[in-house]
Parts: structure tokens; C-alpha cells; sequence
């Protein structure tokens, strides 16, 4: 067979298997679609061995669906999350295991030019320091999401790299435990992670991401390098704002030079002018002005390109700062009491909308872009443009937007 048409057969398969994910939501073919998984994963190489250990006694699991369908009813705000997170057991831990593992991390941090608080950080966050990897056997999880159609394509393949890893022999099939979407070890790599960034730091000829913590430690800080950190550079600092300081500056997407944001008045959490460099940061103000606020660098948005949250990320950064000995922060996150629904969310992002702010998409996610838009109505209607929403501004847009629509 040509090339090109082994390419073709591949595309062809995968097609079928999409197609096969949607009948299999109706008619619950799930041995159809893992029969032509079959056919795909020995089209991609993948060992007859290993097709048939794994998908000979695939299980499909309802609660997986369940969980990858459920949404939060409420939304997550920065103080409920943060101080789940961040608590003086999960600090202190971390700290006997950076002792514990120094050698070894600053070998590490030597090689990569990643500081180790930070590996015992996302350690800590991923998996409470291999407190828990999961419950669920990972090409059990994959198999099921690959046979659904929501992301059958991403889990497909997903699930593909699982087998790979089998059959590099890096992991037997009854360890490849995991969480529900098929995250694995002590930092939770997905498979195709795995592939691409994993390392046998040990040197016993295996990656093994679970029973090895150089492994687990050293393929963390490849992955974090390969992402763009920059040695060298922190991933922010809590600072503090003066009184009549403009939130419109707030956000990932503003990165000024720390001489700039000195000049705007901004100091350290002690009253000390920050750092007057041309390296650039951004201002985040999670909770609002009534919380603290952090200029955040570059690495910081390294830390999001592994999770896609600012509150992971102001999380990863502040549980490493604490690792290596620093202070609480200055301004503690106020306790919120208000629920907030993404039903209301997204009426929200409606009446932004019809108020002539875009909100972005009506999906009743609190991101960026809504939280700019909100900014926007706080600046028309005098109040302080921070972008942090509560129920008495809930309420005042949704009575803004009646007046509109009437």
C-alpha cells in the first residue's frame, strides 16, 4: 500500500469511527465502535499484543459519560478556590518534600532551568503529591469517551497514545491508573503528553510516571521548559494598588514593563516601589478591588498553557512561593456568600448584550472576555471598573438591560 493511501484508509477509519460514535449514543454499538477501533490501532502500528490485551476487554463506563456531561451549577470564584487549595497541611507537605527531594530537584533545576518549588507545586495541586492519580483504568475511561460522539476524535487519538505507551513497555496495563478523562500520574499527563514529554530520569529504560518520582519530576519540568519557561523569572508577585488606580489596565492581554507600572503607582505588598525593569507584566485582580492583586509574567502564562485557568495558575505560583518559605498574602481573598448560577451567567452575557457590550458567547462561563465586559458596564455606570461580579451587579445589568429592551 501506497503512502498516500495508508493515510487515506486512516482518515477513512476515523471518519467511521466518529460516525459510529454518534449511532453508538442511540443504539449503544459500543462493541461495533471499539471492533473498528481495532482496525485503526493496527493501521497506526499499534502491536497485535496490545490490541488485544486492551480492547478485547475494553469495559464501558457510564459514570465517565456522567462526569465528562456534568457542568457546576455554580461559579467557581477565586477565594472558594484558592483556599481549598492552599491550606497549611498542603504547605507543609510540600516543604518536607522539597527537603526530601532536593538533590535530585536541583539536578533537575540545574538541567531544565525549572526552580523545584515550583515541580513540588503542581505535584501538590495535580495529584496531592501522589496522594491520588485516580480511580479508574485509564484505556477503560478513553475507550468510552473515544465511542461517544462529544470528542470522539480527541479521545480517539487519546486513546491510541494510551496503546502506544503500552507497548513502548513503559507502564503495564493495570497500572495505567488515571482519573475519569484519562489523566495519569503523579502530574496527571494526558497521553499524548506522555509522548511527547515524558522522560526516564531513573534510568531503568521505562518512563514511569507513577512508581518513579524522578520520572515524574523530571518529565514535569521538560514539559514546563518545552512550553516557554523562562529561566530565571518568577511567575508574579502580590502587589498593592494606590487609591484612584484605573482596573481598566487589569487583564492577561495588558503587559506592561514593570517601570511602567511603577510609575502608575503600583508597590510591593510593603509599600516598596516594584522593581523598575522593562521586563513585562500583567495585573490581575481575581477577586475584585475588595481582594489582592498580582502582576503576573510570562511564566505565568506558561503555568495557564498547562491548565487553562488563572486561578490554577495564581494557585501553582503563590503554593510554590509558600514551598520555598514565603509569607502568606498580604490581602486574603474576601469570602464570597454569593452563589452565583451559570444560568445567570449566561442571562448575564445576554444583557450585556443587549446593552451593546459583548460578553462574548452566551455559555455562562465567567472568562476574560466577559469579565472585560462587565469592566465596561462599571465604567458607564461610574462604579469601579474591576470586572468582578456579584449579585448587586447581577442585578443592576439584568434591571439595566429591561429598561433597554422595553
Amino acid at each position: 500500500m501506497t503512502r498516500k493511501k495508508f493515510c487515506l484508509s486512516v482518515v477513512v477509519l476515523v471518519a467511521e469511527l466518529i460516525s459510529l460514535s454518534f449511532a453508538y449514543a442511540d443504539t449503544a454499538s459500543f462493541g461495533e465502535c471499539i471492533s473498528k477501533m481495532k482496525i485503526l490501532a493496527r493501521s497506526e502500528g499499534i502491536s497485535d499484543r496490545t490490541v488485544n490485551q486492551v480492547l478485547d476487554k475494553v469495559k464501558h463506563i457510564p459514570r465517565v459519560i456522567e462526569l465528562d456531561r456534568r457542568q457546576p451549577e455554580f461559579t467557581q470564584t477565586f477565594s472558594g478556590y484558592f483556599n481549598t487549595r492552599i491550606n497549611d497541611e498542603r504547605i507543609k507537605r510540600g516543604r518536607a518534600l522539597l527537603t526530601q527531594y532536593r538533590p535530585l530537584l536541583e539536578r533537575i533545576q540545574l538541567e531544565t532551568g525549572i526552580p523545584a518549588q515550583y515541580l513540588v507545586s503542581f505535584w501538590g495541586l495535580e495529584t496531592n503529591y501522589g496522594g491520588y492519580f485516580g480511580d479508574w483504568l485509564v484505556t477503560d475511561s478513553l475507550a468510552t469517551l473515544a465511542c461517544d460522539p462529544r470528542r470522539s476524535t480527541f479521545f480517539t487519538q487519546e486513546l491510541l497514545n494510551a496503546m502506544r505507551i503500552l507497548d513502548a513497555g513503559d507502564i503495564s496495563h493495570e497500572r495505567m491508573i488515571g482519573s475519569w478523562a484519562g489523566a495519569m500520574g503523579h502530574m496527571q499527563f494526558m497521553p499524548s503528553t506522555f509522548l511527547s514529554y515524558a522522560k526516564d530520569i531513573d534510568g531503568d529504560g521505562r518512563r514511569d510516571l507513577w512508581g518513579s518520582i524522578p520520572d515524574a519530576m523530571g518529565s514535569a519540568a521538560n514539559f514546563l521548559r518545552q512550553l516557554g519557561w523562562t529561566p530565571g523569572l518568577d511567575w508574579g508577585q502580590e502587589v498593592r494598588l494606590p487609591p484612584s488606580f484605573d482596573y481598566g489596565l487589569a487583564g492577561r492581554d495588558q503587559m506592561l514593563s514593570l517601570a511602567a507600572w511603577a510609575k502608575l503607582g503600583v508597590t510591593t505588598t510593603t509599600g516598596a516601589p516594584v522593581a523598575s525593569t522593562e521586563q513585562k507584566f500583567a495585573l490581575l485582580v481575581p477577586s475584585g478591588h475588595q481582594g489582592p492583586a498580582f502582576l503576573v509574567s510570562k511564566n505565568f502564562h506558561v503555568i495557564m498553557r498547562w491548565n487553562r485557568s488563572e486561578f490554577y495558575a495564581l494557585s501553582v505560583g503563590h503554593l510554590a512561593d509558600r514551598i520555598a518559605g514565603a509569607a502568606a498574602l498580604h490581602r486574603i481573598p474576601p469570602t464570597d456568600t454569593d452563589k452565583i448560577s451559570r444560568e445567570q451567567v449566561r442571562q448575564l452575557q445576554l444583557d450585556l448584550l443587549a446593552l451593546g457590550i459583548d460578553a462574548g458567547e452566551a455559555d455562562g462561563i465567567l472568562g476574560s472576555t466577559t469579565r472585560k465586559a462587565i469592566s465596561r458596564f462599571q465604567q458607564r455606570t461610574q462604579r469601579i471598573a474591576d470586572g468582578h461580579l456579584d449579585i448587586a451587579l447581577l442585578t443592576a445589568i439584568r434591571q439595566a438591560a429591561g429598561v433597554v429592551s422595553r
